[in-house]
């Protein structure tokens, strides 16, 4: 399939998949664009989301921008997602796409030139009205809500002793035309690097990416561990570099493909509060940290560029969908690779949880199995997972009902649930009140946050599923089909087989009832007749 090597290009994969809305009517910044795509959020099925191409965007003052905005574009859905890393839409599918682009990683290569240097805005031109930060027509995310504008894109830094480079994806908050705050928890790698400058009394060079390749947001929105090159990974996924540029006013590379860079310094001296913005658990983040002072030295950007929007906030959105997947496969390579451990054959993040609710698909092999695979999982991140659940391989870990059937008759609480401590709450308000104060809130020190593991899986034979078997259920999806009913989406189980425990006077039973001798089987229950 087509790997896309910019942004244009997954744009033309879009379109040719039926899977972007292009909107020339002029479309509203502050009060129109964010709600008129949120609207596929809240009611399509996810494989019916689009990206969306806005052509004539104004703002409330009535100022027509030449830059075109692109929304939904790169997670969406899995189908989207898939376009981006160039595979077939299945769970599977992305799943060896990840595990490949980490075990086999690509080294960024720099360049002389590109693209994203056609346009340079630096100097003084900084502070003319139009031009710095103002070049973006960046939407309002939630209208009444948002207390100000932001970027959601990816972050580069580096740190000043080892050289090691970290991309993540952080929000810069916009307050001048050449001022943001940069939004960052203390337990992140950018933070790190944010610390080892400040202890040199030196402000950190740092430069955010807007509208680069699908991979570079999709490996920035992981939690891979601390010293691998994102840029690595990305390049991957598609078997070759990430082409890099030298930033012109700080010593930063960045993808010479991208639509813009803001280029500039973070300063470790100072720190602003922020305002109430719309945060990935679907509520109102309303504390007003001190946040890391982003002085931009230079936007560079493409000819005619195009501003992306990442959709965020109340799940299922973008941010939703990408943190999910790239959860699931970062997960599910440490537990195989990493921890070596065998039987783990699927990890799924359910997409409203925001990495809360894990559920772990294993081939087992003993009873200690499952215990061995949630510790390691639960360990991997101090921030994820409040509920993890390791179910058998006849579970479909992405279906709720599935795993619901699961946890209701192969769990009993008091021997197969066990809560565990020490987690880092994060955002998770019902850890805290959204008013205490930051020492609170932290761990340790703070309230701290906790988790439950559950072991769903079966731990004797059981009888068979009560569902036709295998054979009669295709046989009827063939004549279900002859007959051009509505398409179906089968999920696990859908068909009946055995769990272990089976008499064979109960299988030879169900023959005889196949052949329409139910008779016999009365016959054989009436001579175990007694008196009462």
């Amino acid at each position: 399939m087509s790997y896309p090597k910019d942004l244009r290009n997954h744009l033309e994969l879009l379109e040719n998949n039926s899977k972007l809305f292009r909107i020339n009517r002029p479309t509203v910044l502050q009060t129109e664009l964010a709600s008129l795509v949120r609207l596929q959020y809240r009611g399509l099925p996810e494989e019916d989301r689009h990206g969306f191409l806005f052509e004539n965007v104004v703002d409330i003052r009535g100022r027509k921008y030449d830059t075109r905005v692109a929304t939904g574009i790169y997670a969406s859905s899995l189908q989207i997602y898939a376009l981006g890393i160039g595979c077939e839409p299945t769970s599977k599918a992305v799943q060896e796409k990840w595990t490949n682009a980490q075990l086999n990683p690509v080294e960024p290569e720099l360049v002389s030139t590109g693209p994203v240097q056609d346009s340079v805005c630096d100097g003084e031109k900084l502070s003319e009205d139009g031009q710095g930060l103002e070049l973006m027509p960046v939407p309002v995310e939630v209208p009444g809500y948002s207390g100000q504008i932001r970027t959601s894109t990816q972050f580069i830094s580096k740190d000043p002793e080892t050289g090691i480079r970290n991309m993540g994806n952080y929000s810069g908050h916009i307050f001048g035309k050449k001022k943001l705050l940069w939004e960052i928890y203390g337990i992140n790698h950018g933070m790190i690097h944010w610390k080892a400058w400040k202890k040199r009394g030196k402000a950190m060079p740092a430069a955010i990416v807007i509208g680069g390749p699908p991979s570079l947001f999709y490996v920035a929105a992981s939690r891979l561990p601390y010293g691998v090159d994102e840029l690595s990974v990305a390049g991957g996924f598609g078997g070759e570099a990430i082409d890099l540029v030298k930033c012109k006013t700080v010593d930063i590379e960045v993808p010479a493909q991208a639509e813009f860079i803001i280029e500039g310094l973070v300063s470790t001296e100072y720190m602003e509060p922020g305002n109430a913005f719309g945060e990935y658990t679907g509520y109102l983040a309303t504390d007003i940290l001190p946040r890391p002072i982003f002085e931009v030295t230079a936007v560079t950007s493409r000819r005619n560029p195009i501003y992306v929007h990442i959709v965020s906030q109340f799940p299922p959105s973008e941010s939703s969908k990408v943190g999910q997947i790239a959860s699931e496969n970062i997960l599910f390579k440490f537990l195989s690779h990493d921890c070596k451990l065998p039987g783990v054959l699927d990890v799924a993040w359910h997409e409203m949880s925001q990495r809360q609710w894990c559920v772990i698909k294993v081939k087992k092999i003993n009873n200690a199995q499952p215990w061995q695979i949630l510790n390691c999982a639960a360990g991997y991140e101090s921030r994820w997972g409040k509920f993890y659940i390791v179910v058998d391989a006849d579970i479909d870990p992405r279906s709720l009902d599935s795993v619901i059937w699961a946890l209701s008759w192969r769990v009993q609480p008091a021997r197969d649930i066990r809560t565990i401590t020490g987690k880092i709450p994060g955002l998770d308000l019902s850890a805290f009140r959204p008013d205490d104060s930051k020492e609170e809130k932290e761990f340790p020190g703070g309230v701290g946050s906790s988790g439950l593991l559950i072991d769903a899986t079966i731990k004797y034979p059981y009888p068979p599923t009560s569902l036709p078997k295998k054979e009669f259920m295709e046989k009827a999806l063939d004549i279900w089909k002859e007959l051009k009913l509505p398409e179906l989406n089968l999920i696990e189980p859908w068909y009946g087989y055995p769990l272990g425990y089976w008499p064979k006077e109960c299988a030879e039973d169900a023959e005889l009832v196949l052949r329409g001798e139910h008779y016999k089987v009365g016959d054989r229950l009436a001579k175990q007749r007694r008196k009462v």
